[in-house]
């Protein structure tokens, strides 16, 4: 296993410390380019490792990335995906839900991390960013045609050449424009290919609020969606409904989605044993544990231990 040393910026004292952070087979070597623009300003961070993604380093970040050449497999979420040259990928940065990296020895990456502070005042005044996060959710990687290519390409240059003038006296507004214009492209790569859904803001209002329950953890005690219905004033059938428009799924596969990860999760940790984690998760029996664990992860809880 290498050991890889990244530069971290220490901002309660602005200073440079390092620490390691590991996660690539022996025979790969990849140079590491990590970068923040400013001390004042840490929000965007340039790497061409996506060993980084693997980690705690990031979390509060999200990555954006465009594969240059090569490919890359990995599991996220616990479903194996692959990265080829071409494609870019999108996802929240939570570090125990990427892992198992296996890039090719050309393999060539370039990762924009950008804080969720940061996306917030650069996202664009559209409701398309709900349907597209949630889709990215299930499946962060998107194919790009020949144009799209292009235009990622030329996102990713430009906001690294921008960053580099970081004596520009509106740098904190020009990275700002940078960055949306890259969040529409991908809006526009997103929607061309898994088509235009038009959302209406108390719709995104409704689905924004239900995954901040989801977010904070309700589901390892509520998996009916009545439970969140109640506490969001509507009925569990027009949550559903309105899931269904926005996601392409209903309330209840978001419930089971997060419920399932946050379960592979404590089940990798071999210092729980698999009473305590039924517990923690309030079933009623070890047995309705064990069928829940079959039917969403597809094998017994011992099993996906092994």
């Amino acid at each position: 296993m290498i050991w890889i040393d990244v530069l971290r910026l220490d901002l309660s004292g602005y200073k440079y410390t390092m620490f390691s952070a590991s996660g690539w087979p022996a025979k790969a070597r990849f140079d590491v380019f990590l970068y923040f623009c400013t001390i004042k300003n840490p929000d965007i961070v340039l790497s061409s490792d996506l060993g980084s993604a693997a980690g705690n380093a990031f979390d509060g970040y999200l990555l954006h990335a465009f594969c240059r050449q090569g490919s890359c497999r990995f599991i996220y979420n616990e479903r194996p995906f692959e990265l080829h040259a071409g494609d870019c990928m999108i996802m929240p940065r939570h570090g125990d839900r990427m892992r198992d990296i296996q890039p090719d020895e050309d393999f060539a990456i370039d990762i924009i991390y950008v804080t969720e502070a940061f996306i917030n005042v650069a996202t664009p005044q559209s409701n398309y960013g709900m349907r597209g996060g949630l889709a990215l959710f299930d499946n962060p990687v998107m194919r790009l045609d020949e144009e799209q290519q292009q235009i990622c390409a030329l996102n990713f240059d430009y906001i690294r050449k921008r960053l580099a003038f970081d004596k520009h006296l509106f740098h904190r507004d020009a990275m700002i424009n940078a960055v949306q214009c890259m969040i529409i492209d991908f809006y526009d790569f997103h929607a061309k290919n898994y088509g235009v859904v038009h959302i209406t803001s108390p719709n995104a209002r409704l689905m924004e609020q239900f995954q901040m329950l989801l977010d904070r953890g309700d589901f390892r005690q509520h998996r009916n969606v009545g439970y969140y219905a109640d506490i969001l004033c509507v009925s569990p059938k027009y949550l559903s409904e309105v899931s269904l428009k926005v996601s392409g799924e209903p309330a209840s596969h978001w419930i089971s989605r997060y419920t399932a990860l946050e379960i592979s999760r404590m089940l990798r940790n071999q210092a729980l044993s698999i009473e305590e984690i039924s517990d923690l998760f309030g079933f009623s029996s070890l047995s309705y544990f064990h069928r829940y664990v079959q039917k969403n992860l597809g094998v017994a809880p011992s099993t996906f231990r092994e």
